[in-house]
C-alpha cells in the first residue's frame, strides 16, 4: 500500500442500518479526490473513519501507510479534518479563533505569525480579523474554518461537504483555495452533494446507499452512460415530461429546471426526432442530442443499482 489514503473492503453498520458496504478506493498523494453522493450515501461515515473519529471495525483503512486502528496519533498529526459543521467559536473574533486552534494543535510560537500571515493571504480574511466569527457570512465562516484546519499545516485534508449552503461566489473562491493548496502538494479528499463540483476534482467516486457505484476522472464519466441523451424545452415542461415519459422509445425522462433530459437506448434519426416533436401535446422549442452530464450519469448509476437490488 503506497497511496495517501487506502480503503479496502470497509463496511460500517449502525444497528440495522448499513451505512457503508464493502467500500474500496484509493486517494493518491497530491490528488484532489471527490466523494459524490446524496445525503445518507455514507460519505460522512467514511470520512470520519479515515480521520480516526469512528472505529474501523470491518475492512482496512490506511492513511500515509498507517493503520487507522493503531496509528491514531500519527494520522491526526498529518491530517486536517473539516466536518460539515465546523465548531468555530462565535463569540471569538477571526484572529482569536485562529489563535485558539494554533494553541490546540501546538503550533510553535515562532512559526505562528508566519502561518497566520499566509492563511490571511489566501483566505482574504485579514480585513475582518477583528470581527466575531458569529457575525461572518456563510462563505467567510467556511474560509475561517478551513484556515483553522490548516493552522498546523496538514499534508492531507479531509473536507466533508465544505461548501454546502454557501453562495455560488464563495463556493468558487473556496475551490480556488483548494486548488492552490493542491498545487503546493496537499492531498485533498472532499465530499460534496453538488454535481458541478465533480468537474473540479482529479477523480471522483459516486456513492449511493453506502456503496461506490463508479470511480473515474470527470472527463470520462460520460462513457459510463449507455444510449443517448436529448435535451428538450418548451413553455409547458410539465406536459412534455408526462408526454416523453409515456413514449415507448423513451427509457426515462428527468426535469432540470425548465429543461428536460430525455434518455433513449439509441440516437434518433432526423425523421424520428421530427415525429416525436410533432406528436407532443405542447410546443417543443427544441429537441437535440447532448453529451451526458454528471447528473445524467449519476441518475443512471442510481437506477441501475436500485434495479439490481429489487
Amino acid at each position: 500500500m503506497s497511496e495517501a489514503i487506502e480503503i479496502r473492503n470497509f463496511s460500517k453498520r449502525y444497528g440495522e442500518v448499513q451505512a457503508v458496504e464493502n467500500l474500496s478506493l484509493e486517494v493518491a498523494y497530491g490528488e484532489l479526490f471527490g466523494l459524490i453522493g446524496p445525503d445518507g450515501a455514507g460519505k460522512t461515515t467514511t470520512m470520519r473513519t479515515v480521520c480516526t473519529l469512528l472505529r474501523c471495525e470491518q475492512g482496512e483503512i490506511r492513511v500515509d501507510g498507517r493503520d487507522v486502528r493503531t496509528e491514531v496519533g500519527y494520522i491526526r498529526s498529518i491530517l486536517g479534518y473539516m466536518p460539515q459543521r465546523f465548531s468555530l467559536y462565535p463569540d471569538l473574533s477571526v484572529e482569536q479563533n485562529l489563535d485558539f486552534f494554533a494553541e490546540l494543535f501546538g503550533v510553535p510560537e515562532a512559526e505562528k505569525k508566519e502561518r497566520l500571515e499566509r492563511l490571511y493571504a489566501f483566505s482574504k480574511l485579514e480585513p475582518f480579523k477583528g470581527r466575531l466569527a458569529g457575525a461572518l457570512s456563510g462563505g467567510m465562516k467556511q474560509k475561517l474554518a478551513l484556515s483553522c484546519t490548516l493552522i498546523h499545516t496538514p499534508r492531507i485534508l479531509v473536507l466533508d461537504e465544505p461548501t454546502t449552503g454557501v453562495d455560488p461566489v464563495s463556493r468558487q473562491e473556496f475551490w480556488s483555495i483548494l486548488k492552490t493548496l493542491q498545487a503546493e502538494g496537499v492531498t485533498i479528499f472532499v465530499s460534496t452533494p453538488y454535481m458541478d463540483e465533480t468537474l473540479l476534482c482529479d477523480r471522483v467516486a459516486f456513492m449511493y446507499k453506502g456503496r461506490v457505484l463508479a470511480v473515474d476522472r470527470p472527463d470520462r464519466l460520460a462513457e459510463l452512460f449507455p444510449g443517448a441523451v436529448y435535451e428538450a424545452a418548451g413553455p409547458e415542461p410539465r406536459k412534455l415530461l408526462a408526454y416523453f415519459a409515456a413514449r415507448n422509445e423513451v427509457r426515462s425522462v428527468q426535469l432540470f429546471g425548465d429543461r428536460l433530459h430525455v434518455y433513449l437506448d439509441r440516437p434518433l434519426s432526423a425523421a424520428e426526432a421530427d415525429a416525436l416533436q410533432a406528436r407532443a401535446p405542447a410546443a417543443v422549442e427544441w429537441l437535440q442530442p447532448i453529451r451526458p452530464g454528471v447528473e445524467d450519469v449519476f441518475l443512471h448509476l442510481m437506477k441501475t443499482s436500485e434495479k439490481a437490488e429489487s
